[in-house]
């Protein structure tokens, strides 16, 4: 007789997974060999857009983040958690001219965390059921390894960016470390070497946060959507930008504000500000790609 379908159990449940895993990180070792190579035929095409399209993406973001609200929060609560415990080893460690930098840097590797919302958004499109689980289905990308590369390209600007805030900090208040946050704060705000740190930090910072801006605005999610190659993508995301330099500067000013905001009140508005970001990312690379 046949066996009857029963209700699986925790143990059962959690090794069916761990196997689908095992199985995932096999297949992207294999896919990141050569995860600069193009496996489509046709090269993505980019078409113009305006300030009304930025808009219409904000929007179906908004609308996304209310459809999974539940699930988004409760998933990027680890970004302002996570950025809470590194702020307070930073001030343990003797960190805390890092501290600004580090929260800043966020936006250099934010479009790496919204992969899992662009699937979620791209679910959602596809009139399927969506839940918080379905942000870790992109393991199962044909690019997966290409998106691991060009995540991976992203934390070394970020590690760059890093190394030359804590250089323009040593070249201008350094380099000793700052006895306190309070002292830290004093110095910055009230001395000329403190305004030049200030003056210059904020233009290598914007020089770092317009180089990914370029290369990485549509190149995550392109990436989900298509089988290409980690060259294909940034060559897709430069194009973008030169079709449409006025609203890319746009989306990177709202990027950059949002950001601000959610960081602001300890991080936590972080959990709102970075799902709507990464739907609409996803809604801003349907207009701007053509499929």
């Amino acid at each position: 007789m046949a066996m009857q379908d029963h209700v699986r159990n925790p143990l059962e449940w959690a090794w069916d997974h761990l196997k689908q895993t095992g199985h995932a990180v096999e297949a992207t070792a294999h896919t990141m060999e050569g995860s600069w190579e193009d496996r489509d035929a046709a090269p993505p095409r980019v078409r113009r857009i305006d300030a009304s399209d930025i808009g219409d993406a904000l929007a179906r973001g908004f609308k996304d983040f209310g459809a999974c609200r539940t699930d988004v929060i409760f998933l990027c609560l680890i970004y302002p958690i996570a950025g809470l415990i590194i702020s307070r080893m930073a001030f343990d460690y003797g960190m805390v001219a890092l501290i600004f930098p580090l929260v800043a840097g966020f936006a250099l590797i934010a479009p790496l965390f919204g992969v899992g919302l662009y699937e979620m958004s791209r679910r959602r499109e596809l009139g399927l059921e969506t839940g918080w689980m379905d942000a870790f289905s992109v393991v199962r990308a044909p690019a997966i390894g290409a998106i691991l590369v060009m995540g991976l390209l992203l934390l070394a600007l970020f590690c760059v960016w890093l190394f030359a805030a804590n250089l323009i900090y040593t070249m201008t208040l350094g380099p000793d470390l700052p006895v306190s946050a309070t002292a830290f704060a004093r110095d910055a705000l009230t001395t000329p070497e403190g305004w030049t740190m200030i003056g210059v930090g904020i233009g290598v910072g914007f020089l770092f946060a317009l180089v990914v801006l370029i290369i990485s605005v549509v190149a995550f999610p392109l990436l989900l959507d298509r089988n290409v190659g980690v060259g294909t993508a940034i060559a897709t995301s430069v194009q973008a930008v030169r079709t449409n330099p006025g609203p890319m500067a746009m989306w990177g000013l709202i990027i950059a504000g949002s950001l601000l905001l959610g960081a602001i009140p300890l991080l936590v508005g972080l959990a709102v500000v970075l799902p709507v970001l990464g739907h609409a990312t996803w809604h801003l690379y349907r207009k701007v790609v053509v499929h």
